[in-house]
Order: structure tokens, then sequence, then C-alpha cells
């Protein structure tokens, strides 16, 4: 798997709309590890799922009511979270802003669109 170059610039990686008010930018990625800047509307739903990579999660601004493996927490900027492999976790957007996300090993899921 290729990784990202090694500087990446904001004006000019994509933004990728996923709908229902959230949006997705691709800040850097190797094989093992990928981070990625997400944009929530208020109200908007990440909704509950897992997958087999470790995440830990920043909240650069904004309020999100977070659930990790039936735990539910009110996060604000400059809070994070942490979820292990294949654990249940979701997360609502209470005021506007932006989760930066980092996951161990890359999300090539993705990558593929």
């Amino acid at each position: 798997m290729p990784a990202s170059k090694p500087f990446v610039y904001s004006a000019e990686a994509e933004v990728e709309d996923l709908g229902e008010g959230i949006k997705r930018q691709i800040l850097g990625y190797g094989q093992e590890l990928m981070v990625v800047k997400a944009w929530f509307e208020e109200g908007s739903v990440g909704y509950l799922h897992k997958h087999p990579h470790a995440q830990v999660t920043y909240v650069e601004s904004g309020e999100f009511e977070v659930t990790v493996d039936n735990d539910v927490q009110l996060l604000s900027a400059g809070d994070s979270f942490y979820i292990a492999p294949n654990l249940l976790h979701g997360a609502t957007c209470k005021k506007a802003g932006v989760l930066i996300d980092t996951f161990s090993p890359c999300r090539q899921d993705f990558l593929e669109g």
C-alpha cells in the first residue's frame, strides 16, 4: 500500500462530503497509521459502529456526546477518547465542531472510496 505524500496541505487535500452533516479530509497515512479530520454540523450523528482498527480521537472544536462500549460522555474542545479494536462506538454532535481521528493500522476502506 502506498503512503500519502510527506507534506499534505489542507487547502489542496480533498474534502469528502459524507452526507448528513459530516465531511472528511485525509491528512496523512502509511500502512500502520492514518490521520483524518472530520467536520460535524450540529445534530449530525456518527452512528454506532465498530472496526478492527485502534482509534484515538481529539476534539478540536465543538461538543460531542461520545459512546464507547456503552459508556457515554460529553466531550468538548481539547478532550480526546480512545477506542480499542472492535469496540462499538459513535458520536452525536451537540455543537458544530471538528474531530481529528487517528487510526492504526490505516483505514484502507477510506482510501477506496
